[in-house]
């Protein structure tokens, strides 16, 4: 029997510059790195003060305890998940965070 150990939800700032230079964070709560770059980009663009943001806007992604920068593209996040997932347990997380951004 294969038990799947699940990564510990960590803080994590996910942070985006608009077309005015104009920087915009929040705070979501995530078990890896697209799912922080899902949920913050789900609150970012309902956020009325941020501007649209196209597909190669850059996420930044800080993530706490111990703090990791990480950065990706919203269109890098999107193909991640389009893409097929490598086990059922990423099939759940990919359509969990699909819902998401609808």
């Amino acid at each position: 029997m294969c038990i799947i150990d699940e990564m510990a939800p960590k803080t994590c700032t996910v942070s985006v510059m608009d077309t005015s230079g104009s920087r915009h964070s929040v705070e979501v709560l995530a078990e890896s790195l697209y799912e922080a770059a899902a949920l913050g980009l789900k609150l970012l663009r309902d956020a009325e003060w941020v501007e649209t943001l196209g597909p190669m806007t850059r996420l930044q992604l800080q993530v706490r305890a111990p703090t990791v920068m990480h950065e990706v593209t919203i269109q890098q996040l999107q193909r991640w998940l389009d893409g097929a997932p490598v086990s059922p347990h990423e099939a759940v997380r990919k359509a969990k965070l699909k819902s998401i951004l609808k």
